[in-house]
């Protein structure tokens, strides 16, 4: 394949996918220029690994690994990242034609507890509220498909507990 049929096709996968690399950035940066650095981070560590795609996984599965990896990496290398807030830390992408009004108050307290997870629980509940499969989730985090479940199981039951301890 030509260098510019590789770049057009790889282009327009970044194009179709958009929503998933700013769904990982926007869990990992709540600064918006940090942001846009990390999403172009994870575009070239996408574009380095292209010519190894492996086509026996799926190609979200591909993306969501190496869009996670970056975007952990990015947030151990960034010191400023080590003071958090729950609320200026907001996480998840909010589409662009809703405005945080017309979200649930419980879907906001949800998504700021969820933020106060670890860095491979807040990966872990992207994916599951994507609605990934647990085959996926353990390919995309390199964990077997129980301990995705385990986790999910404790997760679910530490928002539980959020909820009614708030």
């Amino acid at each position: 394949m030509s260098l510019q049929a590789n770049k057009d096709q790889f282009l327009h996968l970044i194009q179709h996918n958009k929503k998933l690399i700013f769904k990982v950035c926007n869990t990992y940066c709540s600064d918006p220029e940090d942001r846009k650095d990390l999403v172009q981070e994870v575009i070239i560590q996408l574009w380095r690994s292209y010519a190894n795609y492996n086509n026996k996984y799926k190609l979200s599965t591909w993306m969501y690994r190496i869009a996670l990896n970056t975007a952990i990496s990015f947030y151990r290398s960034n010191k400023k990242h080590s003071q958090t807030s729950p609320i200026s830390d907001f996480i998840l992408e909010i589409p662009e034609d809703a405005s945080s009004h017309d979200l649930d108050d419980k879907v906001m307290q949800l998504y700021q507890f969820i933020n106060q997870l670890n860095k491979l629980d807040k990966a872990l509940m992207i994916l599951y509220l994507d609605n990934n499969s647990y085959k996926d989730m353990a390919e995309i985090l390199g964990i077997s498909e129980t301990n995705v479940a385990t986790k999910i199981s404790r997760i679910k039951q530490h928002l539980k507990q959020q909820f009614i301890h708030q």
